[in-house]
């Protein structure tokens, strides 16, 4: 296992919240039982996971395999992104498929790697005949970037295709000439059938109801206009720990804990405004955020109450 792969690894494993470990890492299913019951997952975060990444060293962990254990906390976690919803329709006359997933995923990982040199894909089967799709995007000169991945769930028995919103918007065309691709009724390199992908706007309307909430609160908060340049925000830190499992070193500290919490960027205000729009933060934003602009300070000092 090379360095880019423990890496990858590591941070994936890394954002899983500490009352899901255990599961999670069953259902990817990739480490023994054994293995999982030799592991101390009272340890710290940090330690828990170098011993984790240790136990995949050896088994000689995979860039695919890491990408499934990706997918199953996306799975756990799919209500945390926006989602498209993308129609399927074929020309009138046209007879349905006999769906063949193990062909499917064939045809699909072919027809992306043929179009784009650098592509990593990776399925995973869930039930009612969907399978999620993982697909981390590269160029003609760079490896896939495993940080930045589309999500494709697709419903076999369905003309329907819900697609994870991404910052890549130029891969969306491409997806939509794989899946079309792959429909056709004859071998792929002979003919496809001309899909057209359309959205459904009564799928999509819960979708596009919560955009639209989310750049309403965004614009009552800062305005429509250009915000001030401000390069940074401070917040000095005194609070006891909190924790709903109300257990360790932590819980049982009296003192207040003390830290220091800067965020900077070249236009702060312009960059916490983009947050909930493009789907990094819930909206409204935390007001310890938003209050910057009315209280005319970046320096503040939060104690508990």
């Amino acid at each position: 296992m090379d360095e880019i792969v423990a890496e990858f690894i590591k941070r994936t494993i890394l954002k899983i919240p500490m009352t899901e470990m255990m599961t999670t890492l069953r259902a990817w299913d990739f480490l023994s039982e054994n293995q999982l019951q030799s592991v101390n997952f009272r340890k710290r975060k940090e330690s828990l996971v170098h011993d984790l990444v240790l136990l995949c060293e050896e088994k000689n962990l995979s860039v695919s395999d890491a990408a499934l254990l990706d997918i199953i906390y996306t799975q756990f976690h799919r209500h945390q992104k926006v989602w498209d919803v993308f129609q399927m329709t074929k020309e009138p006359g046209e007879d349905i498929d006999l769906f063949d997933m193990k062909q499917f995923k064939t045809s699909f990982k072919k027809i992306l790697q043929r179009a784009l040199k650098n592509v990593s894909v990776t399925f995973r089967d869930a039930e009612e005949n969907a399978v999620w799709i993982r697909i981390a995007w590269g160029t003609q000169y760079k490896k896939p970037n495993q940080y930045k991945p589309t999500y494709v769930v697709y419903y076999s028995q369905t003309p329907y295709a819900f697609i994870s919103s991404s910052q890549l918007r130029s891969s969306i065309p491409l997806l939509g000439q794989t899946f079309e691709t792959h429909n056709a009724t004859t071998p792929l390199q002979e003919r496809s059938v001309g899909l057209d992908i359309n959205m459904d706007s009564r799928i999509i309307h819960e979708n596009r109801i919560e955009k639209d909430r989310v750049q309403r609160v965004t614009q009552e908060i800062f305005g429509d206009y250009p915000q001030p340049r401000l390069e940074f925000a401070q917040y000095k830190l005194e609070t006891k720990f909190k924790s709903d499992l109300n257990r360790g070193i932590l819980a049982e500290r009296k003192e207040p804990l003390r830290c220091l919490v800067k965020f900077s960027s070249p236009n702060l205000l312009e960059a916490l405004k983009s947050l909930a729009p493009a789907g990094i933060a819930d909206a409204p934003l935390s007001p310890l955020l938003t209050c910057i602009p009315q209280k005319r300070m970046n320096y503040f000092k939060i104690k508990d109450k």
